[in-house]
């Protein structure tokens, strides 16, 4: 039997990059998926956001594990969207064990040239909506009398990378909530940990703007000329992870193989956190 066969996991930006990474690991592991994701633009972003058709992906790929999916769009800055997305698939999944709060975006820009809408809505999302997330959530995890709760943190959790000050405040704070929420439901048997990612292949940090910070020096950088500026900030030569390697931390720290952590931010990083 698989490690998280009977279990229920709520998952938001469920709809690709380390996301959809989630779903089809835990599903790997037998877990059913509520699968939710914003599916529309943001103005904030230089990069396209998901699509209906990415969270239909997501579900097929769930589905293909044998695993149940419920899929909703929702904005984890909508209380009542997310709430109904979450109760309807505990309906019909039977329950809840299971919560990553995942959803998360990246604007780049020079701290003091954030305007108020995008410090506002990256806020909002990558940490308001954590705490949305959570929130919600813990009534059903009440309820079961046990869970695990993993929130995407951030290498930017411990450090302070430059263009990203709305993005860094946010992870520092997704990391309070780690220790705090572990403190305060660890009595009711709920884990809390964090992930403290490197730069990942997906979407939010593949894209012509985030060449251009590292690499000013060419006109149109590509991928290709962001392999080494990013490489040099790991210890293992690598340039960065994949979404499964988040993943695979998830399930570990979902399983009752980490049945006594909780509290803990572990980092997937290929050793930037020890770079000298």
């Amino acid at each position: 039997m698989a490690r998280l066969t009977g279990q229920v996991a709520f998952i938001t930006g469920a709809a690709r990059g380390q996301g959809r990474a989630h779903a089809v690991r835990l599903a790997e592991d037998g877990a059913d998926i509520i699968a939710v994701d914003i599916c529309a633009p943001l103005t904030s972003t230089a990069y396209d956001m998901s699509t209906e058709e990415d969270l239909a992906e997501t579900a097929r790929l769930v589905e293909k594990h044998g695993s149940r999916v419920v899929t909703a769009v929702a904005d984890v800055r909508d209380p009542a969207a997310l709430k109904t997305a979450l109760e309807q698939g505990v309906a019909e999944l039977g329950g809840l064990d299971i919560v990553i709060a995942n959803a998360g975006i990246a604007a780049f820009s020079l701290g003091h040239l954030i305007d108020e809408q995008e410090w506002a809505e990256t806020i909002d999302i990558n940490l308001s909506g954590v705490w949305r997330t959570v929130k919600l959530a813990v009534p059903h995890l009440l309820e079961r009398g046990k869970g695990s709760i993993i929130l995407t943190c951030s290498c930017a959790s411990v450090q302070g990378p430059s263009h990203l000050a709305h993005y860094t405040a946010a992870k520092h704070g997704v990391l309070g909530l780690v220790k705090t929420f572990a403190n305060e439901l660890g009595p009711h048997n709920i884990r809390v940990n964090g992930l403290m990612p490197t730069q990942v292949d997906t979407p939010m940090i593949m894209h012509e703007g985030v060449y251009s910070l590292f690499r000013p020096d060419l006109e149109h950088p590509t991928k290709d000329d962001f392999v080494g500026p990013s490489q040099a900030g790991n210890v293992l030569p690598v340039p960065w992870v994949e979404p499964v390697d988040v993943a695979n931390a998830a399930a570990f720290l979902c399983s009752d193989e980490a049945r006594y952590i909780t509290g803990v931010a572990l980092p997937i990083d290929a050793g930037t956190l020890i770079k000298r």
